[in-house]
């Protein structure tokens, strides 16, 4: 076990990102605790849609921030997943039923529009339980804030004051970024119309920033209504801003798309008086062609797609690699994934503390790895599962028993639940693209001799030993292979159907030197 005083130490050394982002707000509080006497994170979350895989890696992204600061400090922290729920309905989603109700309540809060399914008092109500409930799937620690309750509750009605106080301010900020028509029509304030309920957006004057008081044209009258507990919203960049300044947030991450938005969010925050969160924007995942993921587009991968395919835990370590870098999410990234998560995961108990500190698989459980091993890769899994046609989960564990002596759902559970996940994979991604191809000549005389070498092989053969008769007919020039890896891909697209797989050594004892021999046959067959 190590002690806080090393681990603390190593972690004001470490490279790792989590501390690099934790150590910015150790130098933002040089002094202890702020005012408020905790560190404030907060993610946000826009509830005309519902939860998906960027909510996940942004929660997961701060919350590893967060624990990484609770190792360099004492001071308490909140972690606040905020709802901004008082938004007026743009447009209507295309995932929902009831799309011609909904249309009629264009411009309103989301609060106050009907549940289209039917399940909650509004629109907003329904998706905030979808939020919650995925976060708490997920074990997150947070408190869950909603705008709506938020402005009417009075909670923001000093900062909203602070707006209309530096309501020229805000305007000269805002205003040259900007189109010309729009310069002639924007407000920071969008007053919420006592007619029809919209949120409006309309030009308006401030008539007594103390009481909240403004000036605006609705439906061709001019109307004269306070701001405060909930007679307006601000503009998103301007309601960002607010809400820093209101809350006492210090830190809050956003993707690369928001980079102008946290630019002028921030020069707002400084003319309200406050000081701007910590901070930093991430990349943006791209599907298999390099375009960046869309949800009304559909392309990449969703939540629940990748936890079909694969853990949780592979999925967070995914996320934890190099968030500055754009990476590709599509299902070809999840074997990799599950298997380079347990290899670090492997490593881990044996590590120095430096090291530990850079491992993924310390900021996926804060430093507290459950017990467990993989005595098989997910890789020589799939490679099993793809031999084996239409298997189930039983078949499986009676080929792991040829290989691992204890093999059993008890001794193995992650095992066992990456069988699962195994299956789903090999039916849905690789059996309908998997296609076997005869050997050419040379090809075949090296499938005979590994045939006649395996049927000579004494029972109990190692993983190894089957590993170096592959090797050597491979290098015997009798077989004319210009290259090992050419003998290799010849293995793999004879007798798997597939371009790239396992240690062939591994897979033979796995699989069984009797099956493999009529895998062999097969493929002579074919030739």
């Amino acid at each position: 076990m190590t002690d806080i005083t090393t681990l603390r130490d190593a972690a004001l050394a470490s490279k790792a990102w989590p501390y690099e982002e934790a150590r910015k707000l150790l130098k933002r509080y040089p002094n202890g605790a702020p005012d408020k006497g905790h560190v404030l994170f907060e993610t946000g979350y826009g509830p005309s849609g519902l939860p998906h895989i960027g909510t996940f890696n942004e929660v997961l992204r701060t919350t590893m921030v967060r624990q990484a600061f609770h190792a360099l400090s004492d001071i308490p922290t909140r972690l606040i997943a905020f709802s901004d729920d008082m938004d007026g309905l743009r447009k209507v989603p295309d995932n929902v039923p009831n799309k011609e109700m909904l249309a009629g309540h264009l411009g309103k809060p989301l609060t106050e529009i009907p549940d289209p399914f039917g399940k909650f008092e509004s629109f907003a109500h329904h998706n905030n339980a979808m939020l919650r409930d995925f976060l708490d799937r997920f074990g997150f620690d947070y408190e869950f804030m909603s705008s709506t309750e938020q402005y009417r509750s009075g909670a923001f009605d000093e900062a909203l004051k602070g707006v209309l106080r530096h309501y020229q301010a805000i305007m000269d900020i805002m205003l040259p970024t900007l189109r010309k028509e729009r310069q002639a029509t924007y407000s920071p304030v969008l007053p919420i119309s006592p007619k029809s309920g919209i949120v409006l957006q309309v030009p308006l004057e401030v008539v007594d920033a103390e009481a909240g008081l403004v000036r605006f044209v609705d439906e061709g009258e001019t109307v004269e209504q306070s701001i405060l507990s909930g007679g307006a919203k601000l503009q998103w960049k301007v309601d960002w801003a607010m809400r820093w300044v209101a809350l006492g947030v210090d830190y809050e991450m956003a993707g690369k798309d928001l980079i102008d938005s946290v630019t002028q969010s921030s020069k707002i925050c400084r003319a309200l008086g406050a000081r701007p969160p910590e901070g930093f924007n991430y990349e943006m995942f791209l599907d298999e062609k390099g375009e960046k993921i869309s949800k009304s587009k559909g392309n990449g991968l969703s939540l629940e797609q990748w936890l079909t395919y694969g853990p949780q835990e592979s999925l967070a370590f995914y996320a934890y690699r190099e968030p500055k870098k754009a990476k590709q999410l599509h299902m070809g990234v999840i074997p990799r994934a599950v298997d380079e998560y347990w290899q670090f995961r492997g490593n881990y108990p044996n590590q120095p503390i430096e090291q530990k500190l850079g491992n993924p698989v310390h900021h996926i459980h804060d430093g507290a790895l459950p017990q467990g091993s993989l005595p098989v890769t997910f890789g020589l899994l799939l490679n099993l599962v793809g031999v084996m046609g239409d298997a189930s989960r039983d078949q499986v564990w009676g080929y792991l028993r040829n290989y691992v002596a204890d093999a059993s759902p008890e001794t193995y559970p992650d095992l066992d639940r990456l069988i699962g996940h195994a299956l789903a994979y090999h039916r849905d991604f690789v059996a309908p693209t998997l296609k076997r191809r005869a050997p050419e000549a040379n090809e075949a005389a090296a499938l005979r001799k590994l045939d006649a070498e395996l049927a000579a092989l004494p029972d109990g053969a190692s993983a190894e030993d089957i590993q170096n008769i592959v090797y050597a007919i491979g290098k015997d020039e009798a077989f004319g292979f210009a290259e090992l890896r050419d003998w290799f891909k010849a293995l793999y697209q004879t007798l798997l159907g597939a371009d790239q797989g396992p240690r062939m050594g591994s897979f033979i004892a796995l699989y069984g030197i009797e099956n493999s021999r009529k895998l062999i046959a097969e493929a002579l067959a074919e030739g």
